[in-house]
This record gives C-alpha cells, structure tokens and sequence, in this order.
C-alpha cells in the first residue's frame, strides 16, 4: 500500500514545491528569537528547487546567548512556509549527555513560526536549524522516498 501511495505524495509535493518559485529568488530569511533578542540571518545553505544547484554561506549562522531552559521563537517567512520544514536541534541535558532532537515536519503553508522549548529546565540549547525540504525523489533500486534539505538557517548558542 505504501509503496503505492508514495508515487502520488511526491507528485503532490513536487507540484506544490514547484509554486514556490526557482533559483532565481533571493534567498528568504529566519528570525530567531531569544529572551527578547532578535536575530535575522539567510541560508548556510541555499539550494535551487530541485536541490542541484546548491551554494553555502557559513557566515550566514548567526549566534546568540540562551541560558537554559529558555525558549528559543522561530519566525519563517512565506518562501519557507510554502514548503515543508522543519527545525532540528541539540541540546545538553542537566548530566553532560547530548541530545539531539527535532520537530515535527510543518506541511507547506501550515505555519510560519515555531517555539522550541526544551524537555527540562536545566536543559542547555547547543544549535538549532531551521530546515526547509525541497522536491522529493525516489531511490530508483529500493523505491524509497528522500527528502532532500533546500535551506537550512542556524542559530549556535553561545552559552
């Protein structure tokens, strides 16, 4: 049944991924909020639609400090909203172990701001990125769906 239905969700995702536009918009901006400080910074990571054309920006991660247990606001615009994303993050629990965790997958125009909030208090932020999904492809041996990352926009905690 699965192996069925995934031809038809890429090619629903394709469509509507396809609307977003191409490689020639400029590459949209995440703003990262923390404890009143506001951050705006563009992609790491820039991809055309189809993720074949890529370019990466290390100077675009942006760092802020985050005490522990403070929620970190993620505020995406419309070029990301029209997509699937997701934002994806490490944190240090209260015994020194990294953990690495994620959000759910936001369906395209679902939403457009996300708030992280750690599992505990004493909780200590590493990294978090937010990750827009491009065009979905499948493995032409195994018939197994990727999901390639477009953009992706970083925010390192200076704790």
């Amino acid at each position: 049944m699965l192996r069925r239905a995934l031809p038809l969700l890429l090619v629903a995702c394709a469509s509507l991924l396809a609307a977003c536009g191409g490689s020639d918009d400029a590459p949209p901006q995440v703003t990262f909020t923390v404890a009143g400080q506001t951050r705006t910074t563009g992609p790491t990571q820039w991809c055309d639609i189809k993720v074949t054309d890529c370019s990466g920006d290390p100077a675009a991660e942006i760092h802020l400090g985050v005490a522990p247990g403070v929620t970190v606001d993620v505020a995406v615009p419309e070029p990301v909203s029209t997509a699937p994303w997701q934002v994806v993050f490490s944190y240090r629990s209260a015994g020194g172990q990294q953990v690495d965790g994620r959000s759910p997958v936001f369906a395209a125009n679902a939403r457009k701001d996300y708030s992280l909030v750690l599992p505990a208090p004493t909780d200590q932020l590493i990294t978090a990125q937010v990750q827009q999904y491009g065009i979905p492809t499948a493995d032409p041996d195994t018939g197994q769906g990727e999901f390639p990352i477009r953009g992706s926009w970083v925010l390192v905690t200076d704790a």
